[in-house]
C-alpha cells in the first residue's frame, strides 16, 4: 500500500519539475583585454510549457542578463569593480512564423525557438563597464545571472505561473586577480645591427 503511494508522489514531483524551465550554465569565463573586462558565457535554456504557450499566443518575453565583478572589503560592503546588464525581448510573429529577438535597437529574426534561445544564452566578448582598475593584492568575485523578467509579463500570466522564479540562473565564482590585471604590453626585442 505504501509503495504505490510513494510511486505516485514521485511521479507527481517529476511531472511538476518537468513543467518548470531549465537553465544550465555550460561555460562562464572572464578575461582582461586592452579595452576592459570581457565575459563569455553559454547557457542552455528551455522554456516551461505555460511560458511557451503564452509566447505563441502573442505575449512577448523579456530576458535579463547581469554581470558584476566585486572586490571584497572587510570594512564596508563589497566594491563594484565592473558591471553590465543586457535585456532582450523575444516575441513570436504568427504571420511569418518567426521569432523576433530585440536587443536595444537591434532586431533579429529566427526560424525556431531553439535558435532564438541559443542567441540569448550565448555571448562571447561581452564588455563589462570598468569602474575602477583591479588591484593585484585583492580578491574578486564574479556574479552572473540570466533570468526571465516576469515583471514585464501581463498580470494574469504572472499569477498563473505559480510560486518560484522561472528561468532564474545565478552563479557566483572567485576570480584570480591576475586574470583582471592589464596584460603587459609585448615589448619588441631589439635587433642587432648586421655587422
Amino acid at each position: 500500500m505504501l509503495r504505490p503511494l510513494l510511486l505516485a508522489i514521485l511521479l507527481l514531483c517529476a511531472l511538476h519539475a518537468s513543467a518548470w524551465s531549465q537553465a544550465v550554465l555550460q561555460n562562464l569565463r572572464l578575461s582582461r583585454t586592452e579595452d576592459g573586462l570581457r565575459l563569455a558565457y553559454n547557457v542552455r535554456l528551455e522554456l516551461p510549457k505555460s511560458v511557451d504557450d503564452a509566447l505563441h499566443k502573442g505575449v512577448p518575453l523579456w530576458f535579463v542578463a547581469e554581470a558584476q565583478v566585486s572586490r571584497a572589503r572587510w570594512y564596508w560592503r563589497d566594491a563594484t569593480v565592473a558591471r553590465s546588464q543586457r535585456q532582450w525581448r523575444l516575441s513570436y510573429q504568427a504571420l511569418s512564423r518567426q521569432y523576433r529577438l530585440s536587443n536595444g535597437g537591434l532586431h533579429q529574426s529566427y526560424d525556431s525557438l531553439t535558435e532564438a534561445l541559443v542567441a540569448i544564452g550565448r555571448a562571447s566578448g561581452w564588455l563589462l563597464e570598468l569602474r575602477e582598475e583591479p588591484q593585484a593584492s585583492a580578491g574578486y568575485v564574479l556574479n552572473f545571472s540570466l533570468r526571465l523578467d516576469t515583471s514585464q509579463l501581463p498580470g494574469p500570466l504572472q499569477i498563473g505561473l505559480g510560486p518560484g522564479p522561472l528561468l532564474n540562473l545565478a552563479r557566483e565564482q572567485q576570480v584570480p586577480a591576475q586574470d583582471l590585471l592589464v596584460p603587459p604590453a609585448v615589448q619588441p626585442t631589439p635587433q642587432s645591427a648586421p655587422g
